[in-house]
């Protein structure tokens, strides 16, 4: 008799989770060197939640799994960002075994509700329907997992642009819409402030979108490695936000080793000559 498996909960769930008094928003990372050791090491660091990105990391589909595979059993969330709103990737994201989606570049209601579409099966969306070869489904072993399928996925839309701050509280009426997410570095590049996160018309942007969130009674969440500006987003409002990444932390650590055991002499060229021979 085969084994009969249920889904593991949503971050949808976990953010549902927030309400009452010992309520506090969610913490995460991103995980971007498509490795599934460093995802199992995230995992078992003790954050709330991890971002496995596809959009600007060397992931696809076979590293994604991998991925998914080694963190699982850990209590930790785990949404992933495909690279793009696309109807066909997101199926096969959920039949691998995706439950929470982070979609990029949400512009409009009209996008926000296509997102929404690629995760529901027909009548209901536009999702095409593979559950005895999939994962998600365990190969048909999750029990009525085609009529249960909507209640096992969690949409978070990302908000990153000037045209999706206009279009905010748009967004957010979209239903299946769970949460949003703020990019500000998006943001900054779409208001003009490339590389300026900090800027004041970026910060005031953000903050608008986390009050309209509010307002919808819906979570919202952004990307703040800065801690003074986590700690003020969280102020605002946010329910969760990401605050480290994998790579970042590796390659900032592997600098200050090399900043306290590497000692350039100014005497030796970078080759082992000195500069005169060059």
């Amino acid at each position: 008799m085969p084994l009969r498996v249920e889904p593991n909960p949503t971050f949808r769930d976990a953010l549902r989770g927030q309400a009452g008094p010992s309520g506090r928003p969610l913490a995460g990372m991103w995980v971007c060197s498509g490795s599934p050791l460093v995802a199992e090491l995230c995992a078992g660091a003790g954050l709330d939640w991890l971002l496995i990105d596809a959009e600007h990391s060397p992931n696809g589909l076979e590293s994604i799994l991998a991925q998914l595979q080694a963190v699982h059993g850990y209590p930790v969330h785990v949404m992933v960002r495909p690279p793009v709103n696309d109807t066909v990737l997101i199926k096969q994201y959920l039949d691998l075994g995706v439950q929470n989606l982070l979609v990029p570049m949400v512009n409009s209601a009209a996008e926000a509700e296509a997102a929404v579409a690629a995760t529901r099966y027909p009548p209901h969306g536009v999702r095409g329907v593979g559950s005895a070869l999939a994962r998600a489904a365990r190969w048909n072993r999750v029990p009525d997992y085609l009529t249960r399928a909507s209640e096992t996925v969690s949409v978070t839309v990302q908000i990153e642009s000037a045209a999706a701050v206009d279009a905010v509280e748009d967004i957010l009426a979209v239903d299946g819409v769970d949460a949003i997410f703020l990019g500000p570095s998006d943001l900054a590049a779409s208001m003009g402030v490339l590389g300026q996160q900090e800027h004041p018309r970026v910060r005031a942007a953000v903050e608008q979108c986390l009050a309209a969130a509010t307002a919808a009674r819906k979570p919202a969440g952004v990307n703040a490695f800065n801690p003074a500006t986590a700690r003020a987003y969280l102020a605002a409002g946010a329910a969760f936000v990401l605050v480290g990444a994998d790579v970042a932390l590796l390659a900032r650590g592997s600098e200050a080793l090399a900043a306290e055991y590497v000692r350039p002499d100014p005497a030796v060229g970078p080759c082992g000559g000195s500069p005169a021979s060059y």
